[in-house]
């Protein structure tokens, strides 16, 4: 009766010398993520930071974290509270190992009155120009490499590992101006 069935027939993944006779090749993904509970995380130590701090006693500055949008909205009474607001804010994300390169600071709006907001844009994904920019980088880089764009994230298949560890190497020495994830790794 074992002869009856193929190896292939029950979808078995083989190592060693059958291992790219079913066409698989080595493979993996570059993503720009950010976890977002972390941010959640951060947030909530800036509020609790901001609190205690006597510079804020009194003051109806204010942090707000918008994940539908992947915004934090910062508010405060003037100016230099509100800069102050940014510090407290970005460094507790920078504790949180959330790489900065994916945090958009837009520029602060100031009302005649005084009050101030700003808005920090969480970047999430790989969106197109950046993608492209990858994609060129890792043509150029000269491996037996292939890199397809796939819904916000990068694929890119060879036939050896080492040309593929090759290619993360590489792109770690580069700065495409959003934190590089790899995951996925495929034998």
């Amino acid at each position: 009766m074992s002869g009856l069935f193929s190896k292939a027939t029950f979808g078995f993944r083989f190592k060693g010398e059958n291992a790219h006779t079913l066409g698989s090749m080595p493979s993996f993904d570059i993503v720009s993520e950010v976890d977002t509970q972390e941010i959640d995380n951060a947030i909530n130590q800036a509020r609790k930071e901001l609190v205690t701090r006597f510079d804020f006693k009194g003051s109806n500055a204010e942090i707000r974290w918008d994940a539908k949008l992947n915004k934090i909205l910062l508010s405060a009474e003037d100016a230099s509270r509100l800069k102050s607001l940014e510090e407290i804010t970005v460094g507790k994300l920078a504790k949180r190992n959330i790489d900065l390169r994916n945090v958009d600071r837009k520029k602060p709006e100031i009302s005649p009155l005084g009050h101030a907001t700003q808005d920090l844009e969480i970047k999430q994904g790989l969106d197109g120009e950046k993608a492209k920019e990858i994609v060129r980088a890792i043509k150029s880089h000269e491996t037996k490499v292939q890199s397809t764009l796939q819904e916000r994230q990068i694929r890119v298949t060879g036939k050896k590992r080492d040309d593929l560890q090759n290619v993360i190497q590489f792109l770690r020495s580069k700065d495409f101006g959003v934190g590089l994830a790899f995951k996925n790794f495929r034998d």
